[in-house]
């Protein structure tokens, strides 16, 4: 049996339960440990405290920004190179061997497996029947393909372009991963590792938080057809009796308000009656206590409308969204990659694309990427050529290849410290964000190791083109390469991996 090489992403947004989670893999037996664990902290940028147990030489913290779970794991998974990219919630509890049985899920697994999916087992709680927000907990026992403890193969990742980060919450962007995995032709299976959730109360009102779920369903409706939960054979949700029950709702209020005083007596019963039942089948799985039951009564009248505005919110934002492509912006790196590498160039008639860029670029518009370009200028600080002079190159750059969607120039030199000069993520997060896009909705294509590094630091994906000047250690250090820009961005599009 051969040991599978794997690495670890935790995303989170500052949860006490996080040593928890590092602790086994931090632990693990040089054989069966992780090549890399990769915290994505998903706090906004101003949030500078610690994060819990991640003070460890192992640990590398990845800044995300505050982008959600799905851009969180993202962002992590473009961060390693491993063959494995294993997913952990970070508040569940894994074993103290669960590297070992990992491995063991692993090992020889064949080509056509994408994802291997660990046992979610959740506490029951004690001395009483489970609360409507607890019962919510207790459902991802059955629930398939989550992430809480889920290790995909990077190269299935790369195929279907990894999450979709539209989806803002953890709902949902695990079973959209998983339909695009089936649709490319891989299968899914269940491991034999376990780990333990734990039981999540979620507030008396987190019935009525949940129905944001419904604006994620109608994206999913729109990339996957009606049909989608029998393909992950989930039973038919509530929204149709939720319809109904607000319709008589509305009806009601609208035949009172013009007079029709018996329409309005009918409809109110027939609310009144779907509503009283709604409350009766929550209440009858729960403990029973008055606290329970008034928040039931409440919830399950405001749950019906609440579940219909939220959807047809979804319905509107994702009316023209399309399969996901992974990615939707490409930065390129200028010298060496979009144009060939004259040294301290201030000279626009020196310009000369590269060979394939021009095809780059136009499969990368017509696709509907963003385009951009960063690019280190150490000869400023130098003083070896001249702010304008740059313009002036980049300009010619543009007249040849452009237009460009965004520019990055760095002018500092390595010993300036700077944030922006690659391999530091700076000017790929600036990017970014002029594209009103988070780093992992972003790709970098260059053709050294500080511009796949500079990716990585972001949370980018990063591709690296090899040239004459690429290292042997570049190359072998570099998660993706491609042989030149046009499979670059192929790649990058899902079109395989050259």
């Amino acid at each position: 049996m051969s040991t599978p090489r794997y690495s670890v992403v935790v995303p989170t947004v500052g949860r006490d339960t996080l040593p928890r989670v590092l602790r086994p893999l931090l632990d693990a037996p040089p054989e069966v440990a992780p090549e890399e664990i990769v915290v994505a902290d998903d706090r906004p940028f101003d949030a500078t405290g610690p994060l819990p147990g991640t003070d460890h030489t192992r640990v590398r913290v990845l800044r995300t920004g505050g982008g959600g779970p799905a851009a969180a794991r993202q962002a992590g998974w473009h961060a390693c190179g491993a063959e494995w990219i294993a997913f952990l919630d970070d508040d569940v509890a894994p074993p103290a061997d669960w590297p070992e049985r990992l491995c063991a899920d692993l090992a020889d697994l064949p080509a056509e497996v994408a994802a291997s999916q660990g046992r979610i087992t959740v506490p029951r709680p004690p001395g009483h029947r489970p609360t409507d927000a607890e019962r919510a907990t207790l459902a991802l026992e059955g629930a398939p393909w989550i992430t809480a403890d889920m290790a995909y193969r990077r190269s299935a990742l790369e195929t279907v372009g990894g999450f979709d980060t539209r989806f803002p919450r953890a709902y949902r962007e695990d079973t959209d991963l998983a339909l695009r995995a089936v649709y490319a032709g891989y299968v899914l299976v269940r491991g034999e590792r376990e780990c333990v959730h734990p039981l999540r109360g979620g507030g008396r009102w987190a019935s009525l938080a949940a129905q944001r779920g419904n604006a994620d369903n109608a994206l999913m409706d729109r990339l996957h057809g009606r049909g989608w939960r029998r393909r992950v054979h989930e039973g038919p949700g509530g929204l149709r009796g939720h319809v109904v029950t607000t319709a008589a709702l509305l009806g009601a209020a609208g035949a009172a308000l013009s007079g029709h005083r018996a329409a309005a007596g009918v409809l109110g019963a027939v609310w009144a009656v779907r509503t009283a039942g709604f409350a009766r089948r929550r209440i009858s799985g729960g403990p029973g206590t008055p606290g329970e039951v008034t928040d039931m009564l409440v919830t399950s009248a405001l749950i019906p409308p609440l579940a219909c505005w939220q959807r047809w919110r979804g319905r509107i934002r994702h009316a023209g969204a399309r399969p996901a492509a992974g990615v939707r912006a490409v930065l390129f790196d200028r010298d060496g990659t979009l144009v060939e590498d004259v040294p301290y160039n201030g000279d626009p008639d020196k310009v000369r694309p590269t060979p394939s860029a021009a095809r780059a670029l136009a499969l990368a518009r017509r696709a509907g990427l963003a385009v951009g370009v960063v690019s280190n200028q150490s000869g400023i600080a130098r003083g070896l050529i001249g702010p304008d002079q740059v313009d002036a190159v980049n300009q010619r750059v543009e007249e040849l290849l452009g237009p460009f969607d965004v520019w990055r120039v760095c002018p500092h030199g390595e010993e300036d410290g700077c944030t922006c000069r690659k391999p530091a993520p700076g000017m790929v997060r600036s990017a970014a964000a002029a594209l009103d896009l988070l780093p992992s909705q972003c790709a970098l294509v260059g053709d050294i190791g500080s511009d796949v590094d500079a990716a990585r630091a972001a949370g980018a994906r990063g591709v690296l083109v090899p040239t004459a000047a690429t290292l042997d250690a570049e190359r072998r250090a570099a998660p993706e390469t491609a042989p030149d820009l046009e499979a670059a961005v192929l790649r990058l599009l899902g079109g395989g991996a050259p």
